[in-house]
């Protein structure tokens, strides 16, 4: 049983990573910090965690951490990251990885020194219907696939995570936050790298950071994908990749509330369509990261997973800000 320390017990500490601790059945939660002592002890309290802290240091060194699950807002992770490798401890982070690439690289850089497993949270590859995807399209279900489409949207501008909207503190806004989930899970589901963006953002009198955005994907291959993404409008996301021969598309596919319903068609006929259910991802994310622990082999998504969706990032922003393609 591996016994996972959270740093920075917040909103998704709260709302995402506990509920997925209760089902999973290699790991348990020991240990949380906040930078604030008194709330990380009532945090501990209500949800019946042995230790508290007000750093990741004074987590780190907790010998009842055999890993951290870094939850902190992303301008943090860097630095708690580097802080778990320094205490030669596993370290599963959050996405986005980090602010920019040059962190990203410089944490897994870090890792590999020190021999320490890295790990980056991009629940998405643990959902049902991105490996239903994942399969259809590695078994040619829908021929050469031509076109793919990835959207997020979410309100947010009430959200309790008000870092959000801090430069300092957050990669950027919705593009950042959603956007790395659509990048990593067409990534995933292609199997292809990207090679170029091209990237618009809008921005309103709420946000310093963009609220919507889309950006045009270009794989190694030619092919094209685009993300949407918006913190401006109720909760949706959806999945589609078209081949030479079929689509495969999904309503609700980025979620773990709502079961998601792949559908399969060829021409106006749905061939295939199944609904699955998302609601393990969670567990099974941290479940299998503690396998990795355990079993002394690689997690499924290294650090440098996070790396290469930080690049495309990187190169959305780029485009946002000149007008032009811009490379990754």
């Amino acid at each position: 049983m591996v016994r996972f320390g959270i740093v920075g017990f917040g909103l998704h500490a709260v709302k995402r990573l506990m509920p997925g601790f209760a089902k999973a059945k290699r790991c348990r939660v020991t240990a949380l910090s906040r930078r604030d002592l008194q709330q990380a002890k009532e945090s501990a309290r209500q949800f019946e965690i042995e230790h508290a802290f007000a750093s990741t240091s004074q987590l780190c060194a907790c010998p009842q951490v055999d890993a951290v699950f870094v939850s902190s807002p992303d301008g943090l992770h860097r630095d708690d990251v580097l802080e778990a490798v320094h205490h030669g401890k596993p370290v599963l982070c959050e996405k986005p990885m980090a602010m920019n690439p040059q962190q990203a690289r410089e944490m897994v850089q870090a890792a590999h020194a020190a021999k320490v497993l890295l790990g980056v949270a991009h629940v998405m590859r643990f959902e049902e219907n991105v490996k239903v995807f994942r399969e259809h399209v590695a078994a040619g279900s829908i021929g050469r696939p031509v076109m793919a489409r990835a959207d997020f949207f979410a309100p947010m501008l009430g959200s309790a995570r008000k870092w959000i909207n801090d430069a300092r503190m957050a990669a950027g806004g919705p593009l950042a936050d959603l956007g790395v989930h659509c990048i990593d899970a067409l990534r995933f589901i292609l199997g292809q790298e990207v090679r170029s963006v091209s990237a618009a953002a809008h921005y309103d009198s709420h946000w310093v950071v963009e609220v919507s955005a889309t950006a045009l994907l270009q794989f190694e291959t030619g092919m094209l994908g685009t993300i949407s993404v918006s913190a401006r409008t109720p909760y949706q996301t959806y999945l589609e990749v078209a081949g030479e021969t079929g689509v495969l598309s999904s309503v609700n596919a980025l979620n773990v509330e709502h079961p998601p319903t792949v559908e399969l068609r060829r021409g106006f006929d749905v061939i295939e369509r199944r609904e699955v259910s998302n609601a393990q991802a969670y567990a099974a994310q941290v479940d299998a990261f503690a396998a990795a622990i355990e079993e002394g082999r690689a997690f499924e998504i290294p650090g440098e997973e996070g790396l290469r969706n930080q690049l495309v990032l990187d190169a959305a922003f780029r485009s946002v800000k000149s007008g032009r393609v811009e490379g990754v």
